[in-house]
């Protein structure tokens, strides 16, 4: 490896600050990474549970439920992330322990990995519920007349049916919003979590070497985009086998 280190001049010392050791900051690094796949886990699953029932909700409830959901999509759609971050994060916090205090008990320190993926996943659900009321929307309605012919009830039917029907076309907008998500951690940053974007600040700014540590954390993005956009890849393409494909015409 020297002659290496001496055909790239300062190569030896941007390897030293990203080892995985100490000195280095590699392995902060990797646990910041990790920290925010936890957090972006999390909550893509509680969005897609909020915007499952949000979807249900907005097709099949009533005015009210249709009304109030229809506020809560807007609302977090309109306001942006990182205000909504900083709003539920401390305000949903006072909350918790005031009612706390006033049913006698101890106020608590809400963990921040609990905290990151309520706030995230609140997002994540207003978005995912538009993205699934429009898949649930784009099904053949002859699938589902046929299956309630069948007598099947609205869990078997949306089980059966609807669910595997829509999933190909929610995919792709699925996809985005995990992406979304695994990006929408670094705004966690601000409340003091230590993902993935804190972790490149304080090695950035220990260590002065800003180009360095943003770089590498931007590598470790992209890295994140491209295996997610396989894995969907993979899933996309395995929910579509058998499908008709486009009709060629002939000359």
């Amino acid at each position: 490896m020297d002659w290496l280190y001496t055909l790239v001049p300062g190569l030896e010392t941007t390897a030293g600050l990203l080892s995985l050791h100490p000195p280095g900051w590699g392995g902060n690094l990797l646990r910041g990474a990790l920290a925010s796949l936890q957090i972006a886990a999390g909550a893509f699953g509680m969005g897609l549970v909020l915007g499952t029932f949000g979807a249900l909700g907005k097709l099949n409830g009533g005015p009210v439920t249709r009304d109030l959901l229809s506020v809560y999509t807007t609302v977090v759609r309109a306001v942006p992330e990182l205000i909504l971050i900083l709003i539920i994060y401390y305000a949903g916090t006072d909350l918790l322990n005031q009612a706390l205090r006033a049913m006698g008990q101890r106020p608590v320190e809400v963990s921040g990995v609990a905290a990151g993926i309520f706030v995230l996943g609140t997002v994540q659900g207003a978005y995912a519920t538009e993205v699934l009321r429009g898949a649930i929307q784009a099904v053949d309605k002859g699938q589902i007349e046929a299956g309630r012919a069948y007598g099947m009830g609205p869990i078997t039917l949306f089980r059966r049916v609807t669910f595997p029907s829509m999933l190909p076309l929610a995919l792709p907008g699925l996809s985005n919003l995990w992406l979304i998500a695994t990006k929408d951690t670094a705004l966690l940053a601000i409340v003091g979590f230590s993902e993935l974007t804190l972790e490149t600040r304080q090695a950035a700014g220990s260590t002065r070497a800003f180009f360095t540590f943003f770089l590498a954390a931007g590598a470790i993005y992209l890295t994140m985009t491209l295996v997610s956009g396989r894995v969907f890849g993979w899933i996309e393409a395995r929910y579509r086998r058998g499908e008709a494909g486009p009709t060629r015409g002939h000359p």
